[in-house]
């Protein structure tokens, strides 16, 4: 039996979060010597990476069992909960190799197809979807036979989502804490003790790993680590924020998830604007907009943080006190956020015209 039936909720929230973190913790230096012997490094070689040296990759191995060590102490092994873990467990692996031997968009993509198949057809499935539109007598729509693509397309989408925004030295670590954190305290709320437990555990593997990847990085997670939480994170949100028949359900994981999927939608449109393929990278994602600004790693990645704060902060409100609220307090939080940068840029700015000043003097 799970220890869960021994203990009170938050006791066992708290200790699956500190044994993710010990784990991972204690696995990241053996991960990253591992990285080195496997050939799983990540060496610059275009203006799209920021290290100018040599790192090994493969971290989110570290993360993965934290995690999947605290989810087999602290949680019954339901059938939905074994095909979330054997899709993570694909999702690791397909990392792992891509890590090494950087496979093709398409393999890879194919195989998350598959990795999700093997979650959803387990029980983790959006069978309904709560109506956006509050003036009509349909509270949720049914999705019937679309409840499989539907799910899957999602798990696919944030899953890589959460990839793509893996550019600065730990922003998708740190953001995904931030979003399951989000999850974790919703999940208490609203009495989800079992959702409340897993993020807790991938919070704490997320943890356990940041002081390695905080700029400077000693080591990159890797497609091994943000496929696997982008995939953890969906899943989740599956299995928790879409099952309510209210408005809640529909704005929820959208604003808990929303620096990755606003920087996947808007990178897929401009791609596709400039004629080419929505799967083709470039260096004009927000970490990147926020680099050629001005701004060092540390503080575009500190700047990303408070916006995911927001956003995680917003859905919390939305969940306990209703849309109103929350949507004073994001609008509040942005319009305070966008004078500290306005402030910020001004003497970033200043400081930038008196060194080229004192430059020109020199010379």
């Amino acid at each position: 039996m799970p220890i869960i039936s021994e203990l009170p909720l938050m006791g066992v929230v708290v200790a699956a979060l500190v044994v993710a973190f010990l784990v991972a913790l204690v696995a990241t230096p053996v991960v990253k010597s591992l990285a080195f012997k496997m050939g799983a490094v990540d060496v610059p070689k275009d203006n799209r990476r920021m290290h100018d040296h040599p790192i090994p990759r493969m971290g989110g191995l570290a993360i993965y069992l934290g995690f999947l060590l605290s989810v087999l102490i602290f949680l019954d092994l339901t059938q939905p909960m074994r095909g979330m873990l054997l899709g993570a467990t694909i999702i690791t692996v397909l990392g792992i190799v891509d890590d090494i031997y950087a496979l093709g968009a398409k393999l890879k993509f194919v195989i998350q197809i598959c990795a999700a198949l093997v979650a959803v057809l387990s029980g983790n499935v959006i069978d309904t979807l709560s109506n956006p539109n509050v003036f009509s007598s349909d509270l949720y729509w049914d999705l019937g036979w679309l409840s499989i693509p539907v799910t899957v397309l999602w798990i696919v989408a944030i899953t890589n989502a959460v990839n793509l925004i893996d550019g600065l030295d730990g922003l998708a670590c740190g953001v995904s804490t931030i979003s399951s954190m989000t999850l974790l305290v919703i999940a208490l709320v609203v009495s989800e003790g079992e959702i409340a437990i897993l993020m807790a555990a991938l919070a704490g593997g997320c943890i356990g790993f940041l002081p390695y990847n905080l700029n400077p990085a000693k080591i990159f997670m890797g497609d091994t680590g943000s496929t696997f939480l982008g995939f953890i994170l969906a899943v989740v949100s599956v299995q928790g924020l879409f099952k309510f028949y209210t408005i809640i359900s529909f704005a929820v994981p959208f604003l808990m998830l929303g620096l990755p999927i606003f920087d996947t939608c808007f990178a897929f449109i401009r791609r596709i604007a400039h004629g080419q393929s929505p799967m083709h990278a470039d260096r004009s994602h927000v970490h990147h907009r926020l680099i050629d600004m001005g701004f060092n790693q540390k503080q575009a990645v500190a700047v990303l943080y408070i916006i995911s704060g927001i956003l995680g902060l917003s859905a919390v409100v939305l969940t306990t006190s209703g849309p109103v609220k929350a949507m004073l307090l994001m609008m509040a939080l942005c319009f305070a956020g966008a004078i500290a940068g306005r402030i910020f840029m001004s003497n970033n700015r200043k400081e930038r015209e008196q060194q080229e000043s004192h430059q020109d003097k020199e010379e």
